[in-house]
């Protein structure tokens, strides 16, 4: 998200102490990381060779970042217009022994050019809509090798027919919102081969991000009963979990596995 934009309240409620600050669980980013660069030799891609340099993109407090340090030697750069973020981050990989392969970059995701890369890999868990995802694929094109990989998860559409309730919450809220099917022609025409995509599954939304989310926003209310604004911002993001609970089959994050043609 765009921090010029977003109120001061917004980070204490997305409080960089959270597990996850998105939908996502470390099972699909290994599902996602496994697509690229699979174990078994006879399912290896000979241009899958294994990432030296590695673009985070939206990192957050690092969730991802770190699952992939953990199963990748490459060099992570992890990228996020937060700072409060990237600290957790640097706390979080200090902890788990992998400090030293994880560089943060207070940098907005939209000045990233050329110059920054090439990367092997780049990585992005729900972060690519704050350029637009055709936007975000095009520029991750220019930061790729020939031949590499690209994962990133996106808010879609799962079925036709989303009742009005939930159409309308989501044209004010992410009024970009389209199908899969919209999004791989926009893969294909960004210059991508796909891989696989597969949506994340409904646990991915509930225990590491909607759950501890819903029990912050519970200790919050009262702290603010008398902001009108923050109170307004508290019921709006419960607003967004009340809705997934009654329309999840409507809608998810799909992952969208890639590399670069």
């Amino acid at each position: 998200m765009d921090s010029e934009k977003l109120p001061e309240f917004f980070y204490e409620i997305f409080d960089a102490s959270l597990p996850r600050l998105g939908p996502g669980d470390e099972a699909s980013t290994l599902k996602a990381l496994k697509m690229l660069y699979p174990d078994e030799p006879r399912h290896r891609d000979k241009t899958a060779v294994r990432p030296t340099r590695i673009l985070d993109i939206g990192c957050g407090n690092g969730a991802q970042t770190l699952v992939l340090a953990r199963h990748l030697e490459g060099s992570i750069l992890a990228v996020d217009n937060h700072q409060p973020f990237l600290d957790e981050l640097r706390r979080r990989a200090v902890a788990a022994g992998v400090s030293g392969r994880i560089r943060t970059a207070l940098r907005d995701m939209r000045s990233l050019t050329q110059s920054d890369g090439p990367f092997d890999l780049i990585w992005s868990e729900g972060a690519l809509f704050v350029m637009g995802f055709h936007a975000g694929l095009a520029a991750c094109h220019s930061l790729l090798t020939p031949g590499g990989g690209l994962a990133a998860s996106e808010l879609c559409w799962l079925r036709p027919d989303p009742p009005a309730e939930c159409r309308q919450f989501f044209a004010t809220v992410h009024p970009a919102m389209t199908d899969i099917e919209t999004n791989l022609a926009a893969v294909r025409t960004c210059g991508y081969e796909i891989v696989e995509y597969f949506p994340q599954p409904e646990s991915a939304w509930w225990e590491p991000y909607y759950h501890p989310i819903e029990e912050r926003l519970r200790l919050l209310r009262p702290r603010h009963a008398g902001a009108v604004d923050n109170l307004a911002l508290i019921e709006h993001m419960q607003k967004e979990i009340d809705i997934y609970r009654q329309y999840s089959a409507f809608y998810g994050n799909v992952f969208y596995v890639l590399r670069r043609r």
